[in-house]
């Protein structure tokens, strides 16, 4: 009986949606309302997509999915994804994701009780101000030698607290919230403070300028080796302890 239930229940969604969303994505389709040229995240997916494949965890927490399809990608692939997003506080208007279920929650002071065999958190760390407790708030929540994918703007020797603030900043001015750069200081004092340990890092050349934002997008961005000009990084940490 329960599940003729939810068999009828799923034909009424996939009808319902079908009628309201169809219209939308034939919007979308032919004129996109989101990006209009390429990003990070081919590079960024990529590197998260190689080590869920290596590591083949069984329970995954995403960290700001905002209104991506990223969770939804990810349980398509047979992984447990628990979603989470500031939503009150980041988002305005109402708030909906149409691929995925959200929870309202905070990083930073986190309400979930679940313990989490790998934590992705894609391009979203650079706007959480208190990155400090984002990241133990990340390892509060793994599991004993656990993994954590992490993506942000970077430069090796300097912070930058808002690159949107920067003299040459080619976007973000206007926005609402804050995008910081993070260093190799950053990263040592979360791994010393959390315990945690590298297992790769990649690291890729954006933009013609020297910062994240400045100057021009560089098309493909371009994967080159510690030390050299980058602006985003590509990052998994375990939990040693």
């Amino acid at each position: 009986m329960a599940g003729i239930i939810k068999k009828t229940i799923f034909r009424i969604y996939q009808t319902t949606g079908r009628i309201f969303l169809t219209p939308m994505l034939m919007v979308e389709w032919k004129k996109p309302l989101f990006f209009k040229e390429m990003n990070e995240r081919p590079m960024e997916f990529g590197f998260a997509f190689k080590w869920l494949s290596k590591t083949c965890p069984k329970e995954v927490l995403d960290i700001g999915s905002g209104t991506t399809s990223w969770p939804h990608v990810m349980a398509n692939c047979g992984f447990h994804v628990t979603a989470m997003d500031k939503i009150k506080e980041y988002w305005e208007g109402d708030f909906f994701n149409r691929h995925y279920y959200v929870i309202d929650d905070d990083i930073t002071d986190s309400k979930l009780k679940d313990k989490f065999d790998l934590i992705t958190c894609i391009s979203v760390l650079e706007h959480i101000p208190d990155h400090k407790e984002a990241i133990k708030g990340m390892f509060k929540l793994l599991n004993p030698g656990g993994h954590i994918i992490l993506t942000f703007p970077y430069n090796e020797s300097k912070y930058i607290e808002n690159a949107y603030k920067l003299p040459d900043a080619s976007f973000g001015k206007d926005f609402a919230f804050i995008c910081q750069v993070y260093s190799r200081k950053e990263i040592d004092a979360w791994l010393e403070e959390n315990s945690g340990k590298i297992i790769e890092q990649e690291y890729y050349e954006v933009f013609s300028g020297d910062y994240w934002t400045n100057g021009k997008r560089i098309y493909p961005p371009r994967k080159v080796e510690k030390g050299e000009k980058c602006h985003l990084t590509c990052i998994i940490i375990q939990k040693t302890d």
